[in-house]
Formats: C-alpha cells, structure tokens, sequence
C-alpha cells in the first residue's frame, strides 16, 4: 500500500451515514458487537495468544496486552453500559429569537472522524469504537504492532456487526501497523477531525510535534499520594498498596509515595507485607532507605533523582520523606503529569487545600488514584485520560466526542 488517503476518504464519506442513524440504532450496533465478542471468546483469546507470544515476559506492556475472560467480559458489559448511556448528540444548549425573527439554537453534534493512535491495549480498541459510534463519530484506529493480531479480529467483528446492520464497515478503520502511514495521518486535516494520542510520552511527545490535525492529548500518568502527619496510617498503607499493586501497568498506578518525616518510622513498614506480595522495588530517599533497610525489606535500592517524575507501569515505585504539606505540594508541582494526585489525612482544611491547590485532572482526598477510570466516573468508558486544559479534561469519554454548531432558522430576514 503506497497511500492511506484512499481509505481515509472511504471513513470519511461512511461518517455521514452514522451520523443519519437514530440513537436507538447506534445502541443496536454496539448490542451487535458485544453478541460478536461473545460468541467468538476463542478465537479472540488465540488471536490475542499470538501476540502475547511475541512480548518479553518482563515488558511491563505484557499485562496491558493481556486478554483473558474476565477482561473481555469485562468489555462486552462496557459495550452495553455505552449502548445505554444519553445520546450527546442533538442536546439543545441554547435557544433564542433575534429582534428580527432569527431563531437561533445552539446544539451538540458529532465531532465527525476520529483518529486514535495507541500501543499494546487492544481493549482500546473496544473501547474507542464504541463510544465513537455511540456519538455518531466515524474512527481510524491505529494501533501498535504488539496488538496486531488481536486488533483485526477485533475489527472484523466489528465490521461483522455493521454490515449485519446495513453499515459500511469503513466507519471503523484499522490503519497497517506500518509506521510509514502514522506522519500521513497526521497530516490528513481534509479527512480527519481530531486525533488523540494514547500511549507514552514518546508517542505523544510525537504526535503533537508532527500533527496538522487538531490533537487532545491523552497524557502519561505520573502520579503521587501524600502521606500527611495526622492520616490513619493503617489506612494510608491499604490506599498506598492499592494504588501501587492492584494493576501496575496503567497510568492511573501509584509512581512516588510522599510521607511526612514525622510518621515516616511508623508508616513506612506497614507498606513491607502488601509490598512484599507483589515484590515491589521501591527507590528511596536516605532517610525512607535507611527505616525500610532496618525493617529489612528486600526490594529496596537508594533513591537517584532519575527515580523521580518518572512513570513506572511496573511494580516499582520512589520513595521521599518531606517536611510539610508545602514541600509535598512543591514535589507535586515539580514532578506531576497532572493526571491523579491524592493526600492521606485526617486534617480536612489540609485536605481541602490539597485538593485546591494541586494541578491535576483528578485530586483525592483518602482514596486510591486507581478509581481514575472513565467506567467509574460513571461514564461508560473512555478512550484515555486527558492531562490538558482544553476541550476535555481528565477521563475522555462520550460527552467529549462532540461540538457544537448553530442552527438559524429564517423567514427571508437580510442583514
């Protein structure tokens, strides 16, 4: 293949027809495409083997990778939550008459088509499609080359499901992994409305250097919990735990443990059981390392800078004893990918300055940084977590899949 345009324009034109079908329509495509993952469990399972074959154990990509049965019923009971949700489109926003008799609405429409690019997550690919037909969005998807295989199957049952109900299968399009085709992507403004990078830093770093099309980042996950003086720390130890060990290789995962040097000798070796389950190496600063040595926790190695700011996907994490609340806002404000931050406390006026003053798309305040999820928000799904300010903030899901346009309705009025 020498050009993608050809089949850019193909989801181009097939948008229109989504855009034309009613939402009790759109619900039966994405009812049609859970039947499909279903009843085709098996082979979606070998397809995704194959690909899990060719990943280094040690890659910390290889969880994301994963598919088993509890991860795609997990996704056939996401296209339904999706399927049930408002329409977003045709919301009347605003609505008035000029002195003239214009009448004027304002009301919310599909963005059009949407280009995601993402690595080794073929749940993305469910995800993705189903909230862009839920909002009458055409999508290109452009997935990494270690999802290969279990993206097509994927695709083809969703183009199975289109077609079974009178659709072009264009309205989804899976690019060739060919990274020859990502730059002409990028560039291809006439036919695509937005992209949306998914992935890491170098991916989006990328994707915003090179776009012509408009981008919404979906941003790397460096996140923190402060562990404040006054915190329950028998609690703080079970958020911190979860938040680390529960799933390591998503961005919402705990990355550096900030605790108040004040309870530092008590908190720090409640972590060790939870810790040593999983194995967790954890970098610590001198006076984290040398507590954590005394209670003789294995995994442990001497904190370099490096070890800060950096997001692990894997069981690891940094360590750092401060001060005060000013120095863990300050580290925060250093170090953060303003995508989760959470404080342990009991004090509340602490815990309401921490959640005014941190700059993040999602704050807490005693609770894990894993609830960051477009599912638990309550919104269905979600094709990533934004980190920027404009357009969508924090999870990116259905309601954010749409514009705006104005609708004036005239009886011959000239200006």
């Amino acid at each position: 293949m020498e050009s993608i345009l050809p089949l850019l324009q193909s989801t181009r034109k097939a948008s229109v027809a989504l855009r034309q079908l009613s939402d009790v329509q759109r619900q039966a495509i994405l009812k049609s495409i859970a039947s499909k993952l279903s009843e085709n469990e098996s082979l979606i399972l070998s397809e995704n083997q194959k690909d899990l074959d060719k990943m280094d154990d040690a890659n910390p990509k290889k969880d994301r990778l994963l598919l088993n049965h509890d991860r795609l019923q997990g996704l056939i009971e996401s296209l339904y939550d999706v399927a049930n949700l408002k329409d977003p489109t045709g919301q009347l926003i605003s609505e008035y008459t000029t002195d003239k008799g214009l009448h004027i609405q304002k009301v919310t429409v599909s963005l059009g088509v949407v280009g995601v690019i993402y690595e080794s997550r073929p749940n993305v690919t469910i995800d993705v499609a189903a909230l862009c037909i839920k909002s009458g969005n055409a999508v290109v998807l452009r997935g990494g080359s270690d999802a290969e295989f279990t993206n097509l199957v994927l695709v083809q049952l969703i183009h199975d499901a289109l077609r079974e109900n009178g659709l072009p299968s264009e309205i989804v399009l899976l690019l060739p992994v060919d990274r020859k085709f990502v730059k002409e992507l990028l560039e291809a403004e006439k036919y695509v409305d937005i992209i949306i990078p998914r992935g890491s830093q170098e991916l989006i770093d990328f994707v915003r250097l090179h776009s012509k099309v408009p981008t919404i980042e979906t941003g790397a996950g460096v996140c923190h919990t402060y562990v404040e003086s006054t915190a329950n720390l028998q609690s703080a130890a079970e958020i911190v735990v979860n938040a680390k060990t529960q799933r390591p290789s998503v961005c919402n995962s705990l990355d550096t443990v900030l605790v108040d040097r004040r309870v530092a000798q008590d908190f720090l070796p409640l972590l060790i059981p939870g810790f040593s389950n999983f194995e967790v190496e954890i970098f610590a600063d001198e006076t984290a390392y040398d507590i954590l040595k005394k209670a003789n926790y294995h995994f442990l190695h001497q904190a370099t800078p490096e070890n800060f700011g950096m997001e692990y996907l894997s069981q690891k994490c940094s360590v750092k004893t401060v001060d005060n609340i000013d120095e863990a806002l300050n580290h925060i404000e250093q170090f953060s990918s303003k995508h989760s931050e959470a404080i342990v406390t009991q004090n509340e006026e602490l815990g309401e300055r921490f959640l005014n003053e941190v700059d993040a798309a999602a704050v807490y305040v005693n609770a894990s940084t894993r609830f960051t999820d477009g599912g638990v928000f309550g919104l269905g799904a979600e094709i990533g977590i934004s980190t920027q300010k404009l357009h969508a903030r924090g999870p990116f899901a259905l309601e954010k899949l749409t514009t705006e346009k104005w609708i004036c309705r005239g009886e011959g009025q000239v200006r």
